[in-house]
């Protein structure tokens, strides 16, 4: 058996010089295409935008920043929708945590039923796994938007709570929003008139700061500890307590302060001056312990 020869795949002159230009040209143009790939990628570095002042600024930026505000100007206050969408949707817009979830009427009814006021009381002295404030202080979001936040809560799930009245300055305010409550209590019901007393109330504690602050010395503190006890009780107290809003015990009512009386004068002090409650400290006033005080034993004064 014969077997047939091997031929030479190159045979001719013109062969052997087509190989030898493709055994060099093949390697360059393969070469020359992956340095194309390379260079059309995205750099970064000398001649792109990554230096440019807008991208500098941005990587030199600091961390923290400092926002300087307008102490005397006027105060924007935040609707109920932007302070739930801020800080109470984290649980109620998903139920989280046992919290009301945000528009079923379900989980809203029994609440809504206690009344506005007592919603607020919750909101703003925390329950069960909600803390005081939502988790916030009164620097973030003052008690009239905390109000503003629950009553748009509660409508959007079945109440009809009417919008917190927005706190203005000095006594007025605190005439005019309990001069409202009392027209509300007589045309609206019960929870209409909480809702209109806490406004009343969320009103003038709003305006204590200002028309109560702390004189700078403690010289020009009045001597007569009971006319300074009475003009705080005018300033502040009676926001809640002359209308026996937010549970407050009402002046003069003995039946009221009856429960109260039986705890040591020290406790009551202790209340007054730390809060308790829907209370802020010293009613949210700037005002010396001694004046505070002096508030407390008019108060007990006039039950006894």
């Amino acid at each position: 058996m014969s077997e047939a020869p091997h031929g030479a795949p190159i045979k001719t002159p013109g062969q052997l010089v087509a190989a030898v230009i493709a055994g060099f040209a093949v390697p360059i143009i393969i070469i020359v295409l992956l340095a194309y790939y390379v260079d059309n990628s995205t750099r970064t570095g000398a001649g792109t935008d990554s230096l440019s002042e807008a991208e500098v600024t941005a990587r030199i930026k600091p961390i923290a920043q400092v926002e300087i505000r307008d102490a005397n100007a006027p105060r924007v206050y935040k609707t109920g929708e932007e302070v739930y969408k801020a800080v109470c949707s984290a649980c109620h817009a998903s139920g989280a945590a046992g919290a009301p979830k945000f528009t079923n009427t379900a989980d809203w009814a029994p609440r809504i039923s206690q009344g506005f006021d007592t919603l607020l009381h919750t909101a703003l002295a925390g329950k069960g796994a909600m803390p005081p404030r939502g988790g916030t202080s009164p620097d973030d979001y003052s008690d009239f938007e905390i109000a503003r936040a629950v009553a748009y809560m509660a409508n959007n799930s079945g109440a009809s709570f009417p919008e917190p009245a927005q706190p203005a300055s000095g006594a007025a305010a605190a005439s005019a929003a309990a001069g409202a409550s009392a027209a509300t209590a007589g045309a609206g019901g019960a929870s209409d008139a909480g809702a209109a007393q806490a406004a009343a109330a969320m009103a003038a504690m709003a305006s204590v700061p200002q028309a109560a602050a702390a004189p700078a010395s403690g010289a020009t503190q009045s001597a007569d500890a009971s006319q300074a006890g009475k003009a705080l009780y005018q300033q502040v107290c009676q926001a809640c307590h002359a209308a026996g809003v937010l549970n407050a015990p009402k002046f003069g009512d003995k039946e009221a302060w009856a429960p109260r009386l039986k705890e040591p004068m020290d406790t009551v002090y202790n209340y007054a001056l730390h809060g308790k409650g829907a209370m802020p400290p010293k009613g949210g006033s700037n005002a010396s312990d001694a004046d505070v005080k002096a508030a407390v034993d008019y108060m007990v004064s006039a039950v006894k």
